[in-house]
């Protein structure tokens, strides 16, 4: 196994077991900060990561902005319904499956999968993260705590791409069994968080 792959498996694994399931809950919503520290929450760092790993190793090279651009579209549009008082039931436990669903992507991600099915999954689950990110801010606060998630979640993107690059560069003959592992992983820490809810 790879270094790269390795340190990999290795974030996923810390990031689901030290970071608390209830991501969207019980904590400081009223300022840009907070908004740049939230999406840390286990949850939400590995959908991203993946959402970037997925883009670049799923779609075409100069089509891969979409699943970030499409991810950043939902979140913003039902984050808004969410502030609305917009929300659904067993909201958490969908979100904590969202990482599981992910991680199937991620499995499959070299397979040939119709571009539009990709993108409406990963326009669901952002709209669950969404939804759960409106419904927690104040109304006085959301322009600025708003504004950090969505700063926090490209970076978060941009840091899978940068990963899905590498595997596609250094790892390419063996691409497909460096996703499954990662998306395994990715499904296994999914009901993990599910199962601490």
């Amino acid at each position: 196994m790879t270094k790269l792959l390795k340190n990999a498996l290795f974030f996923i694994a810390a990031s689901a077991a030290s970071t608390g399931a209830f991501a969207h809950i019980g904590h400081e919503t009223h300022s840009l900060m907070a908004g740049l520290t939230h999406p840390f929450g286990a949850d939400h760092l590995l959908a991203m990561v993946a959402v970037g790993i997925w883009s670049v190793s799923a779609l075409p090279a100069h089509k891969a902005w979409q699943g970030p651009a499409t991810f950043l579209m939902a979140l913003v549009s039902s984050a808004v319904m969410g502030a609305m008082g917009i929300t659904l039931p067993f909201l958490e436990h969908a979100i904590a499956l969202s990482v599981t669903l992910f991680g199937l992507m991620l499995v499959i991600a070299t397979q040939p999968v119709p571009k539009a099915l990709g993108l409406g999954l990963i326009a669901v689950a952002a709209s669950l993260h969404g939804l759960a990110h409106g419904a927690e801010t104040p109304a006085t606060g959301f322009a600025g705590y708003a504004a950090g998630f969505l700063l926090t979640t490209a970076a978060l993107q941009l840091s899978g791409v940068g990963l899905g690059l590498s595997i596609r560069r250094w790892l390419a003959a063996r691409s497909g069994a460096v996703l499954g592992s990662l998306g395994g992983t990715l499904g296994v820490a999914g009901i993990y968080l599910f199962s601490q809810l």
